[in-house]
């Protein structure tokens, strides 16, 4: 992936907590994120797809996971199975509402080919986790661009280093708060127990109208007015949180939810034509398949009194990671309707508010 560009941090805005080397959800390790970007403006294209891989290696594991949907417009797959599970197997996409089932399709193939001894040996079912945005205003989200081999060839590019922000991959065509957004990432390094772990978030940022747009508690919005697109709220948002932190599935589910509260931060309500769509997972506590494994099953786990710390580090690197989104953003025209402009989130004028 290409090294990020200036971010917010770099900005001198002054975000709370301590984040990982990278400020990504690739601090977690062994997460993997990897684009396939589709732009063709001949095509009116500006798409694509992005791919999480919780766990290398070439046997699935269980990801242990919690899912929580603070407003229900949207979808991401699999999730029956997580409530009742508590866990996944294989890769995370993030694409555009009409290529849902395009990326499904290409994650399962890859499933197939990337687990083949698995898939050859036993009676192994692939179902991946696909979630989605709306980008029909900066794409012909009709001509159904997003195509299977676009999700393998995501999943192919995956890379355990920097994250590349803004209009990469499933971002490419998305707007947040009236501001060029798209893909975002941070994360945050907190002791608990006398161990070190790490919560991190990658955000899908479609979501929220000018005038709520807040950051670090200024009235970002209500200061750079000009250049809104839309009176309502029409967009989502996907939220993926990664820790290395042991924790069980009802925990995660406590860890997803506050992700409502990181976007929160930003001054959405949660519009009711907002997915705002949470997944956390925990890359600890690796073992067999369920159905592989003994009959009385040790795993570790943290005290679910003792969470604090991980809520509010889940918090802070959902918060950073929307505003790393639109920091990163470029101006765009606009598909619908032809011949407007999707401006970017100025730095100059973001500093200017914080004086910096």
């Amino acid at each position: 992936m290409t090294p990020p560009s200036a971010r917010a941090r770099d900005l001198g805005l002054p975000f709370p907590g301590t984040p990982g080397p990278m400020n990504a959800i690739t601090d977690v390790p062994g997460v993997a994120v990897g684009f396939c970007t589709l732009t063709d403006p001949a095509r009116n294209m500006r798409t694509g797809v992005t791919a999480i891989l919780p766990r290398p290696g070439a046997e699935p594991q269980p990801v242990w996971a919690g899912h929580y949907a603070l407003n229900g417009n949207g979808e991401m797959t699999g999730t029956h199975w997580i409530n009742d599970a508590g866990y996944f197997l294989g890769p995370i996409l993030i694409t555009n509402t009409h290529g849902v089932g395009a990326a499904h399709l290409g994650a399962t193939r890859w499933m197939i080919a990337h687990y083949a001894d698995y898939f050859a040996r036993e009676h192994a079912w692939a179902m991946p986790v696909v979630a989605e945005t709306y980008d029909g205003v900066l794409n012909d989200i009709n001509a159904l661009h997003v195509q299977p081999d676009h999700a393998v060839a995501a999943l192919e590019a995956r890379s355990t280093g920097p994250v590349t922000e803004g209009s990469t991959g499933g971002g490419n065509g998305m707007i947040c708060y009236d501001f060029k957004g798209g893909t975002g990432t941070a994360s945050r390094r907190i002791t608990l127990g006398g161990s070190e772990y790490t919560v991190a978030a990658l955000v899908q940022a479609n979501h929220g109208i000018r005038p709520w747009l807040t950051i670090l508690g200024r009235p970002v919005g209500q200061l750079i007015p000009e250049g809104a697109l839309r009176s309502g709220e029409m967009g989502s948002i996907i939220v993926i949180l990664a820790t290395d932190a042991p924790l069980s599935g009802l925990a995660l589910r406590q860890i997803a939810k506050r992700a409502a509260i990181g976007i929160g931060r930003g001054g959405t309500p949660g519009g009711n034509s907002s997915g705002d769509i949470f997944l956390a997972f925990s890359t600890a506590n690796e073992g067999p398949m369920p159905q592989f494994a003994p009959a009385l099953v040790v795993k570790q786990e943290l005290n679910i009194e003792l969470l604090d710390g991980l809520y509010l580090a889940a918090v802070q690197s959902v918060e950073e990671a929307v505003v790393n989104a639109m920091v990163a953003g470029e101006d765009v025209p606009t598909v619908r309707p032809k011949g407007g402009i999707c401006r970017a989130l100025d730095p100059a004028r973001l500093r200017a508010i914080f004086q910096i």
